[in-house]
């Protein structure tokens, strides 16, 4: 089923007043989730819409909230979320860093005390619409365990790296475990298997089933060990940074809330050799293109490449939409 994004949008906007939203607000909020399906992300898009909304029901989200400023150190801004809404904040952060980017070439905001912040690829597409390279990553409840164990112990601690390019812009926006728990669901769902292992069940044997990971929780990291030690050192930093909490404390609440987060800009109109930095990149990723693909039906593309035609065809088509979370929205 399709939808258009125009009547995405207006539906998320109609529920988000509904719940006491200002017009600028819901508007705001609105466009970012249904920029998300837009894209190609459901998961953090309409999938992610109807969570969001049971959590402010559930008193977890201050609708009200917006972002303290706490205090500066050196070029580090420090701002409290005050358990505000996780989109908005991220939203008004990373605004700012760019700000601060193009004052001083680099600019950087940390966020204690948010919620989950749903597609964190649209703050990283806000940086290269400024011709920023955009680094930002948050902390999460533990859903992952350490590579070796078997309870969580880590948040799988999303991180996106955006980098400008004249073509479609390349956007890394990856969690730390194999599969997000987004698209584990995702996958519940509809009852296919994942591609690959994504976790294990209750026998502790890996499995591509994401229904068992699911109830186990034990999301294998990428890279096994790899990963698990980039989630600890990302939890880390974004807590020290924040002056907020790791996903340990994070995990002593009775729900996911107060994360830490981190927002990096860097300006390229503030290089004199910018024009040859952007072709270095545009070189790269061409070169990239002609290695040879495993399969002649699936070319080599890199990070964030398919994005605009995804975001193209569902514009002209609609955007495909999982039709009983819309039936959802449509009956709140």
């Amino acid at each position: 089923m399709r939808v258009s994004y125009d009547k995405m949008v207006q539906e998320f906007v109609r529920v988000l007043k509904k719940r006491g939203f200002t017009e600028e607000k819901a508007k705001l909020s609105a466009k970012l989730y249904a920029d998300a399906s837009r894209d190609g992300v459901y998961t953090h898009g309409l999938n992610r819409f109807t969570k969001f909304i049971d959590s402010i029901d559930k008193g977890c989200v201050n609708i009200q909230a917006e972002p303290v400023f706490r205090e500066k150190i050196g070029f580090l801004e420090r701002y409290d979320g005050q358990k505000g809404p996780g989109n908005l904040n991220a939203y008004a952060c990373m605004k700012r860093a760019i700000e601060l980017a193009k004052e001083n070439t680099l600019g950087c905001v940390a966020l204690s005390n948010t919620n989950h912040w749903m597609r964190p690829g649209n703050y990283g597409l806000m940086a290269v619409e400024e011709n920023c390279i955009g680094i930002l990553w948050t902390n999460t409840v533990p859903n992952m365990p350490p590579w070796g164990g078997r309870e969580a112990r880590l948040g799988n601690n999303p991180i996106v790296l955006a980098i400008p390019h004249k073509g479609a812009p390349v956007l890394v926006d990856v969690a730390m475990s194999m599969f997000s728990y987004g698209k584990l669901e995702s996958y519940a769902r509809s009852g296919k298997e994942l591609p690959v292992e994504g976790g294990y069940n209750k026998d502790q044997k890996l499995t591509k089933n994401a229904a068992e990971i699911l109830e186990t929780h034990q999301s294998i990291p990428i890279g096994y060990w790899k990963g698990s030690g980039l989630s600890l050192a990302l939890d880390l930093i974004a807590a020290t940074l924040a002056g907020g909490r790791t996903s340990r404390m994070v995990g002593e609440l009775p729900v996911e809330t107060e994360l830490s987060q981190v927002f990096f800009a860097i300006d390229l109109d503030s290089f004199p050799d910018k024009e040859k930095l952007l072709d270095n990149i545009d070189d790269t990723l061409q070169d990239m293109k002609t290695s040879a693909p495993v399969s002649p039906e699936h070319p080599v593309y890199y990070p964030g490449e398919n994005m605009m035609k995804t975001r193209e065809e569902n514009m002209s088509q609609g955007v495909p939409v999982d039709e009983t979370i819309w039936n959802r929205v449509l009956a709140m």
